[in-house]
């Protein structure tokens, strides 16, 4: 039988909170009773926003949780060239596409739109894209990208879902519809796989690592539950294994609200300077 895979994936841009010990503990626990490894990934590729301090934050405050995860840890940033190998498969299929409007522009298409019926949103509640590069013909894409015009790299997921047809994924989780779950992939559009500053996103990103590290488990926040419909596309168009997902349930402020890096409040390291311990926080995350 394959040795059952569990994974944390925290981005260094700010310091761990109650929501990512729930997530660290449970992957850990998960992959201790299962028998399996547990691995920690740090998922850096926004360099202005992530910085070494949180990062090792991140490992002091794991550590103190009682979490221990197997060395070397994968870090997104030193493995640009397997994002770039993905997303030059995916070319090849005719099924990227570089978009050159603006956020500004974007935002004022959206709301031309609106005018006349609600654009619609996916399920982060962005609107779609709106424009309309998919139709440009290659030689003006060329023309444009080499007047060193910035752009994003979309995947036409119409194409995208003909090419795969219908998909699921088997859904463990106690906190939503646990069994088969049919992806839902245009409920996000064409989605951003990559810009011209940047060879990944997270949606790509995620799945070359987790099929990279042998990730069998995904335990994650119900959150990224949806998210797992672009996914199980882009694994599939990729010819790549298909995780578990076991989606949790998040914890909230006292409005409701996901909790946010920016909240001092229910920093993990605040919480320890305080005077909590690790058990308090097993508490506090319902464990």
């Amino acid at each position: 039988m394959t040795c059952p895979v569990f994974r944390f994936a925290p981005s260094p841009n700010g310091r761990l909170h109650l929501g990512h010990a729930l997530s660290a503990l449970m992957n850990f626990e998960m992959a201790r009773a299962a028998g399996g490894r547990f691995l920690l990934r740090i998922e850096d590729i926004d360099a202005a926003r992530c910085r070494p301090d949180y990062e090792q934050a991140i490992y002091d405050d794991l550590a103190w949780l009682g979490t221990a995860w197997e060395q070397p840890v994968r870090r997104q940033s030193a493995h640009f060239d397997d994002y770039r190998a993905a997303l030059a498969r995916l070319d090849a299929f005719g099924l990227v596409y570089p978009s050159f409007e603006s956020c500004g522009e974007i935002a004022r298409l959206v709301e031309a739109r609106d005018t006349h019926a609600p654009w619609p949103r996916d399920p982060d509640g962005a609107p779609l894209y709106p424009g309309a590069a998919r139709t440009l013909s290659p030689a003006e894409r060329r023309q444009r990208m080499e007047t060193g015009a910035p752009y994003a790299l979309r995947l036409d997921m119409a194409a995208a879902t003909a090419r795969t047809g219908a998909l699921t994924w088997t859904e463990s989780g106690q906190d939503s519809e646990a069994g088969s779950v049919a992806v839902a992939p245009q409920a996000w559009g064409d989605v951003v796989l990559a810009r011209k500053d940047m060879p990944t996103s997270y949606h790509l990103a995620v799945v070359v690592d987790d099929a990279r590290q042998g990730v069998t488990d995904v335990v994650r926040g119900q959150d990224l539950f949806w998210s797992t419909s672009v996914h199980r596309v882009l694994q599939a168009l990729l010819g790549l294994p298909a995780p578990t997902y076991h989606h949790h349930r998040l914890i909230l402020d006292a409005e409701g609200k996901k909790l946010s890096k920016s909240t001092r409040a229910t920093a993990l390291r605040s919480l320890r300077e305080s005077g909590a311990t690790a058990a308090d926080i097993r508490r506090m995350v319902g464990l």
